[in-house]
């Protein structure tokens, strides 16, 4: 069986340095890439990012991991939520009444 290629990852500053190369430093994006063993694309992709947000921090969010994680955290939440509701919608026999006596309880 085939292994799986595990996919690098780079944090914001590496990309915003990488970006950086290309628009200040002068150098072509697949001379850049070439050195930093990455492809042009993913250059371009990433300077791309950094044009739409100017700021790393908000450039290069990833593929919402964070994001993911919240959302999986908020619907655990809604099943207990849910759950708790549904117990409290059961009648149970502490508040059985007769219906000839609506005033008493048993």
């Amino acid at each position: 069986m085939e292994e799986k290629k595990q996919r690098r990852q780079f944090d914001r500053q590496f990309k915003a340095e990488a970006v950086r190369l290309v628009t200040q430093g002068g150098q072509r994006p697949a001379v850049v890439a070439r050195e930093l063993g990455i492809t042009s694309k993913t250059l371009g992709q990433w300077r791309h990012q950094l044009e739409r947000h100017q700021e790393p921090e908000q450039a290069f969010v990833g593929h919402g991991r964070q994001r993911d994680l919240e959302v999986a955290r908020l619907r655990r939440r809604v099943a207990v939520l849910e759950a708790e509701r549904d117990v409290l919608k059961k009648p149970s026999a502490f508040s059985w009444r007769p219906k000839g006596n609506p005033g008493h309880a048993l």
